[in-house]
């Protein structure tokens, strides 16, 4: 089958990043202010450790600045997350309900891997610096 949409993977890439990175910030911004809709009664200290990572990392995921970095941050994270909440309560993800942990798990191990790609600050800094090998 013929990649039809092959010469917008760049483009469509940095909207996955950039909608990824919003979504898994507002993760974090309901754990810390309670927005947009109410968190955790009460924060131990692994939520908001965890609501920092989320809203930190979503956001430079979302702009595209230390992606790689901040992409494996939240991937370790979301690792975490699924073997501390989720897998207790079974194995199997759909049962545990923690799709949505192994999602963004494996979606953040890839931008790790990709970088930020085009529409990203660290874009717009690599074409003020001359190239190296």
């Amino acid at each position: 089958m013929e990649r039809f949409l092959g010469k917008y993977a760049p483009y469509l890439y940095a909207v996955l990043r950039i909608v990824a990175g919003l979504m898994f910030a507002m993760h974090g911004t309901q754990k810390l202010f309670s927005w947009p809709v109410p968190g955790p009664p009460q924060l131990n200290s692994m939520l908001l450790a965890a609501g920092i990572i989320e809203f930190a990392c979503g956001l430079l995921i979302a702009i595209g600045f230390l992606t790689s970095y901040a992409a494996l941050i939240a991937s370790g994270q979301m690792a975490v997350a699924f073997f501390y909440q989720h897998f207790p309560r079974g194995v199997l993800p759909i049962v545990n309900q923690g799709e949505l942990a192994v999602l963004y798990c494996f979606l953040f191990i890839y931008m790790a891997a990709q970088g930020s790609g085009p529409w990203s600050v660290d874009a717009l800094l690599r074409r003020g610096r001359p190239a190296t090998l």
